[in-house]
Order: structure tokens, then C-alpha cells, then sequence
């Protein structure tokens, strides 16, 4: 899947150490700097997020040719950068941290904007895109016209996620979904109001803030960030409804709004209803927060970019790591279980249906004992080596477990996905691991079941040509 990203781009700096005293000549503590990291900012941070997380990923920016902007390039990595000229300093963010906390941050050629020109090669990208994210920093980027064009044509085809900026350009009409935070859509509603009596009395909450600015954007969705809240989301045709973050402790929270906006594409890219998105993405935003933020960007090998190259590869030997890796970034475990004789149509599809709501699909399988106790001593049809093989050679799947039990629950307990799914006509509710995956806030999904196509069927029709 290609990704696009598209915005301004900045070089952040963090300079951390320890404060044990004040300066003698002023009243100001004193920094013993023990490490200087550089980063890519803005959309910059977004697109090294993506990556960082195995996918393909464009940057569709503009750079600058000095010293901060070479830098700026090499923190980039794995990211393809299609890039146009800036013609104004490189904005670099300095923050000066002791034990975690920031004591000051200063910014340097952060005051000039300016409306770039575009490349060809820039809008080229954006048309390629199978979904986009916008990461608007104010920089002058999305007030281009061709760019505006270019972004309004593909969010009519594809996902298009644009996370807004005070000083930045209005969203384009068609746009997916829009995550303004609260300050930010109060900004934005006066604004409105300002120029034409749109709306605003400045006391609006933040359900009637989503609902207004949706209408005013003409956005399918308009998601206002609440920090430590959750958010709230407006939906056309559709009631809004508050979204709930899982409790975390935060001693950074830069990067919260990019890691949602992130997250937030790649499940709408994958086909997620909207609010199904974004509330996997408001707890994808919790869970980075949790682990660190920023901090742990670029600590972990690429793993979400799937798939293992053949069967019985190295992404498939442990689940319960892979599974652990993969949440660790931020990513979403997808499981599923069953016994998986004799592989059918049926079974490929509702594997990939379930691969599709997540960053990896891992399969509980009965093991031979377990199936001849639910199914009598035919069965199975093929022994359980031979079915986890199969199982692994199919591109929806990433890794294979077996268990001895008749049912799940002890592995669901090892695994701890974020998604359990299964096929069929059940209320997610009513399942039986249910409660288990809630206990750590999972959820169930339930997939189309496919009638014509089972195990047994093929049984009966073996037995008449054997």
C-alpha cells in the first residue's frame, strides 16, 4: 500500500540532561546535557512514523539547501522524499529537557511563511497515493493551488486524513476525516464565524465544534482530539459520539496528534468504518504516549510492512513476540482461530477479511488431539504440521500457533490481541472469549461466514471420488 504524506516539514531537536542547581549568575537551573537528538518534524515526523512501521511511504514536501535541511534529509531514512524547494531557513525546534521534563524550547527560522511552488513530481505522488495523509505545520504548503487541486481530485478516490494547523490552509472539500484538536476547531469556528457568520458563540462543545466544522469543511468527518480525554467525532448522516482513551502515563506528549493521524489513514485505508478508526487510532495514540512517544521511534526493526517470505520464515516463529512487537509501535494484533482442515475458498477469504483490520494476523489452531475430541476420531482430515504449513504460506497470515485445549482462551491469554475474530452470524458479545479479550481492551469482530464453502462439503465430496 502506498502512503503519501503531505506538508511541512521542520527539524526537531531534543537536548536532554540532568538539573542539580541554579545558574550563580541568574535564577535559572543549569543543564548537565548528557545526549542531543535530531529528528524529522512535522510531516517529516509522520512519514519517519510510517516508515519506522515497515510501510511505503512518499513525503511530499518542500526543503531547504542549508545545514538544517541536509540534517533534516538524513533523519528521514527509509522514507521517499519527494521534494520541491522552500526558499526560506529551515524551521528548526529546540527543546532543552532535565529528567524528561522540558524546561525551555526555543525555535529558530520558524517566523517567515511563505507559498512554495510544486513540483510535478509532488503532484505525481499524490495522485499515486493509495491513501494520504495531510500534515499541515503552517508553513505555507497547502495554500498552493495545484497542490489544493491535486489533494481535492484523490480525496475523492482515496482515504485522505488531514491533520489541521492554526495558520495553516482550510481543508480541501472531500476530505475523510479532519483532527483539528480542541483548541485548534475553536480557532478554527471563530475564525469561520469572523469571516462570513458561519457560527460561534465561543462556548460550543466539542460535539457541536466536530459537527460545525464537519459541515463548514464538507468532510466526510471531522475528529476532535481531547487529550487525555479521547476525542470527539462528527460523522455525516451519522449521530456524533465521544471516543474514549485508554488511561496512560504521559510524560511527553509530542507526537500524540501525528501518531493518530497515522494510524488513523492506515485502518481507513484497510477498509475500517470510521468510527471503528478512530477509536483504534485514538488508543494507538495512548499506547505510543505510554511506551514514550517519540523517544522510541527508529529503536525497532521494520515488521509491519508484511509478509514473511515463505513458510515457516522468521516472522512466524514466535507469535506471542511477534505479537508483543507489533504492539510496541503502536500497531494492532489482529487473531483468529479454528481448526482449518482441509483449506477452502471459505477459509482464504474470511483470513483475509480479518488480516485487513489490523498489523498482523495470527491463527489459533486446534491441534490434531484437539480436533479428533470436538469432531470424533476422522478427524483431522490433515495432521496439524500440514495445516500450519498452509495456513503460513497464505499472504494474510503472519504467524501460527497451535494449542492443545478445545478451546482458545489459554493462547488468547499469551497472545493479548487487539482484535479477535470470528466468522459468522454471532453477536460479538455473545462469544465466549468476549470477556477474556476485553479484560485488556481488546475488542471482537465478526466476519461474513461463506456457506457454500466447508470442510465438511469437501469431506463428503472426497469420500464419493476416493
Amino acid at each position: 500500500m502506498k502512503i503519501t504524506v503531505v506538508g511541512d516539514v521542520l527539524l526537531d531537536v531534543d537536548i536532554d540532561g540532568e538539573t542539580t542547581r541554579l545558574c550563580p549568575d541568574a535564577p535559572v537551573p543549569v543543564v548537565d546535557v548528557a545526549a542531543v537528538r535530531r529528528r524529522a518534524g512535522g510531516a517529516g515526523l509522520v512519514a519517519s512514523m510510517l516508515a519506522d512501521d515497515g510501510h511505503d511511504v512518499s513525503l511530499v514536501t518542500v526543503l531547504s539547501d542549508d545545514e538544517a535541511g541536509r540534517t533534516l534529509n538524513s533523519c528521514l531514512g527509509a522514507v521517499a522524499l519527494v521534494a520541491g524547494m522552500s526558499g526560506l531557513p529551515t524551521p528548526v525546534k529546540t527543546r532543552v529537557r532535565a529528567a524528561g521534563r522540558s524546561v525551555v524550547r526555543y525555535d529558530e527560522g520558524c517566523g517567515e511563511v511563505r507559498v512554495p511552488e510544486v513540483t510535478g513530481a509532488m503532484l505525481d505522488a499524490i495522485r499515486d497515493a493509495a491513501v494520504i495523509v495531510v500534515s499541515d505545520y503552517g508553513r505555507g504548503l497547502t495554500s498552493n493551488a495545484e497542490l489544493r487541486a491535486a489533494l481535492e481530485t484523490a480525496a475523492s478516490r482515496v482515504p485522505a486524513i488531514w491533520d489541521p494547523h492554526p495558520k495553516g490552509a482550510v481543508p480541501v472539500p472531500g476530505v475523510d476525516v479532519v483532527t483539528p484538536n480542541l483548541a485548534e476547531a475553536r480557532g478554527f469556528l471563530a475564525e469561520a464565524a469572523g469571516l462570513d457568520g458561519f457560527a460561534g458563540s465561543g462556548a460550543e462543545s466539542p460535539a457541536t465544534l466536530a459537527r460545525l466544522l464537519r459541515q463548514r469543511w464538507g468532510s466526510r468527518a471531522v475528529l476532535v482530539t481531547l487529550g487525555e480525554i479521547g476525542a470527539e467525532l462528527a460523522v455525516a448522516g451519522m449521530p456524533g459520539h465521544r471516543v474514549a482513551a485508554p488511561r496512560v502515563d504521559v510524560s511527553d506528549p509530542c507526537g500524540a496528534g501525528d501518531r493518530l493521524a497515522a494510524t488513523l489513514a492506515l485502518h481507513r485505508a484497510r477498509g475500517q468504518g470510521v468510527e471503528d478508526a478512530a477509536a483504534l487510532a485514538v488508543r494507538d495514540a495512548a499506547a505510543f504516549l505510554g511506551r514514550g512517544g517519540v523517544e522510541t521511534l527508529g529503536s525497532h526493526a521494520p515488521e509491519l510492512g508484511r509478509r514473511h517470505p515463505e513458510p515457516g520464515g522468521p516472522a512466524a516463529a514466535d507469535p506471542v513476540s511477534l505479537a508483543r512487537r507489533v504492539q510496541a509501535r503502536g500497531g494492532t494484533v489482529v487473531a483468529t482461530g479454528g481448526c482449518f482442515d482441509l483449506l477452502h475458498a471459505g477459509h482464504a477469504r474470511t483470513l483475509a477479511t480479518a488480516a485487513k483490520l489490523g498489523d498482523c494476523l495470527i491463527v489459533c489452531l486446534n491441534s490434531d488431539a484437539s480436533v479428533r475430541r470436538l469432531k470424533g476420531p476422522d478427524r483431522p482430515i490433515l495432521n496439524q504440521a500440514d495445516r500450519k504449513e498452509l495456513l503460513e504460506s497464505l499472504g494474510a497470515v503472519d504467524a501460527v500457533v497451535v494449542f492443545e485445549e478445545d478451546t482458545p482462551e489459554a493462547c488468547l491469554a499469551q497472545l493479548r490481541p487487539d482484535i479477535w475474530v470470528k466468522g459468522g452470524d454471532y453477536d460479538p458479545a455473545s462469544l465466549p472469549e468476549a470477556a477474556l479479550v476485553e479484560s485488556w481492551g481488546g475488542r471482537c469482530a465478526i466476519v461474513p461466514y461463506h456457506p457454500a464453502r466447508s470442510t465438511t462439503g469437501l469431506a463428503r465430496s472426497l469420500a464419493r471420488v476416493s
